[in-house]
């Protein structure tokens, strides 16, 4: 069994191990949208840093994780989950891509990333846990995919009951999937608002915000889900079309990732 031992205050000043290993549940027939969005907004930041990292697929990733949640980095002794710690934790490393920006741009920065987990992550766990189509034809039988009958019943009502919970507490609880793609669309005009005619959120560099938008909106345009509502809400934009592409191009495909390539039509 693999021994992990959680971030603290303190990160050594060691240059980045060729080893280093980001873990996320299964691909194929088990990973949700929401954690698969998460997982390469990560895999994106670290690409733009220009730091390796191996994709390991474990069935109990989400149990392994000290935070309880997708994807974490195993670096050295260390270990670090989601977005924001990973990129404290590689600013401590010395690699930092919003060292350029002065204080007024990184506050609005941070208020895009807010956005975004407000809104598109909300979205994305409503649609998993408390759209009925989804949860029957897809989430259920892809989170338990990996565990015995009962357990992976068990484990999925859980988990949806986990969830639907979390969507009550910020008043999400008696939201129409109606109004959730509406709150996709505002979150997507938003974002292409400031993206503009820019290659980036930030003119020529790319930030952490970029990685987190195109781990979402990727994510989001190349996921069979029930219907293709969430999907469309995002194609009706084409800078956020041709933003992810050129991070996939530049990012992933030249880089031998081989990811699946975005029809921007």
């Amino acid at each position: 069994m693999l021994l992990l031992k959680p971030l603290c205050l303190r990160t050594s000043a060691e240059p980045w191990p060729e080893n280093a290993t980001l873990y996320q549940q299964l691909k194929g027939e088990q990973i949700l949208l929401s954690d698969n969005a998460a997982s390469l907004a990560v895999q994106a930041f670290l690409q733009m840093c220009n730091l390796p990292i191996k994709v390991v697929c474990r069935a109990n990733a989400e149990y392994m994780s000290p935070s309880g949640k997708v994807p974490f980095i195993h670096v050295g002794n260390q270990v670090v989950s989601e977005l924001g710690p990973i990129v404290q934790f590689v600013k401590a490393k010395g690699h930092s891509l919003s060292d350029g920006l002065d204080e007024v741009q990184k506050a609005e920065m941070k208020a895009y990333m807010e956005l975004v987990n407000n809104m598109l992550l909300t979205a994305e766990l409503y649609l998993q846990w408390c759209d009925e189509a989804t949860v029957g034809e897809i989430t259920h039988a892809r989170y338990g995919s990996p565990y015995p009958w009962p357990l992976n019943h068990i484990l999925a009502y859980q988990k949806q009951w986990e969830v639907r919970r979390k969507m009550k507490a910020i008043g999400w609880g008696k939201k129409t999937l109606d109004q959730v793609l509406e709150d996709v669309d505002q979150c997507c005009q938003a974002l292409s608002q400031r993206l503009g005619t820019q290659p980036y959120f930030f003119n020529k560099q790319p930030t952490e915000l970029d990685a987190l938008v195109f781990g979402h909106l990727y994510t989001i345009l190349t996921t069979q889900l029930t219907s293709d509502e969430l999907s469309e809400k995002v194609k009706n934009y084409s800078n956020l079309l041709a933003f992810c592409r050129r991070i996939e191009q530049h990012y992933f495909e030249d880089r031998g990732k081989g990811s699946s390539s975005i029809r921007l039509s």
